[in-house]
């Protein structure tokens, strides 16, 4: 397995890693015991980079993870660990939502999280979604207090804006921002990635097959299951489905001529934009990861990328990828 740095602080990870939301929430019905596989799987395959949040379940994927390292003694030094906080879901109406980065919740975010994962320290500790109620520098501070304390190794922010990152890196090295990024999510390419690169810092692109329907495995609405979350997307939605599936077919065709699937050709172009970015593509199952990794071999030359972007630009994608209420939570 490769492996790929994050920013400039020494943090190193798999060139692939694996997004493990989906294993509690968000997509459909969950299988612990096949993820508990999947995961398994992913250090077989020297996947080590594990992404997770607290609001995911909320609590259950943090918990999943935790069972995983407490049953399988002896791999928890082998996996770069990423989890989220910020995100305040109410456990009892999951559906309601708030935004927090006051100082004392972060402390207390974090001791909930290293008690669900069962885990001394957090390799890469993220800020979910800017509080614009706090300063960012309050909230990174509290950040820093965990690294000088040993409970976290490195510091993130994901969906943050390019003056925030800025003012974070400042208080203390930020290795990485994640945020989405894919063929049909490339706004991070305008004022984003500059940014990164300009201060070192990593990008870790989350939903690099665009929530799965780069795939092109979906080919209607009704092959999402009534609780999936994408049924409230507006990329899924109405005319917005039927004109990005314009594109994902046309992905598909040109996959089938490369003699790969059209997942592999989609994350093998995120891989090829530079090395400086590590993608997670999230999966439950053990055939779709293995799926996934077969992207690391896949090459593309220069004018494979150039036809790919010239298929699907920047702004190509029809609908934003959240609902309007979401989307204000983004590039703060």
């Amino acid at each position: 397995m490769q492996t790929r740095p994050l920013g400039r602080s020494g943090l190193r990870v798999s060139a692939l890693g694996l997004g493990c939301m989906g294993m509690s929430d968000f997509y459909g019905p969950t299988d612990d015991a096949e993820s508990l596989r999947t995961l398994a799987r992913a250090l077989e395959l020297e996947i080590s980079f594990f992404d997770t949040a607290d609001m995911y379940g909320p609590y259950t994927n943090e918990e999943l993870l935790g069972r995983f390292f407490k049953e399988s003694t002896g791999r928890r030094d082998k996996v770069v660990l990423a989890t989220k906080f910020g995100i305040v879901r109410d456990p009892h109406d999951p559906a309601k939502r708030g935004i927090s980065g006051r100082p004392e919740y972060v402390r207390q975010a974090a001791e909930g999280s290293l008690k669900r994962l069962g885990t001394d320290y957090i390799d890469l500790y993220y800020q979910h979604r800017v509080d614009p109620t706090v300063p960012i520098e309050e909230t990174v501070g509290a950040m820093s207090r965990l690294v000088e304390e040993g409970k976290v190794r490195y510091l993130g922010l994901s969906e943050a804006g390019a003056d925030t990152i800025r003012r974070a890196h400042a208080t203390h090295p930020i290795s990485a921002l994640q945020t989405e990024y894919s063929l049909w999510s490339r706004d991070v390419e305008v004022d984003i990635l500059p940014v990164l690169r300009e201060l070192g810092v990593g990008l870790v692109p989350y939903s690099p097959l665009g929530r799965g329907f780069l795939t092109g495995e979906i080919q209607k609405f009704e092959d999402f299951a009534p609780d999936d979350y994408r049924r409230f997307s507006p990329r899924f939605q109405g005319d917005n489905f039927d004109k990005n599936l314009h594109l994902v077919n046309h992905l598909r065709d040109l996959a089938k001529l490369k003699g790969v699937s059209a997942s592999q050709l989609a994350l093998a172009w995120v891989l090829a934009q530079g090395d400086d970015l590590a993608p997670i593509p999230g999966t439950k199952r053990v055939n779709y990861l293995e799926e996934n990794v077969g992207a690391l071999d896949v090459k593309l030359s220069a004018d494979e990328l150039r036809h790919l972007d010239e298929l699907l630009p920047l702004g190509a994608a029809a609908g934003t990828r959240y609902p309007e209420a979401m989307m204000a939570m983004i590039g703060r």
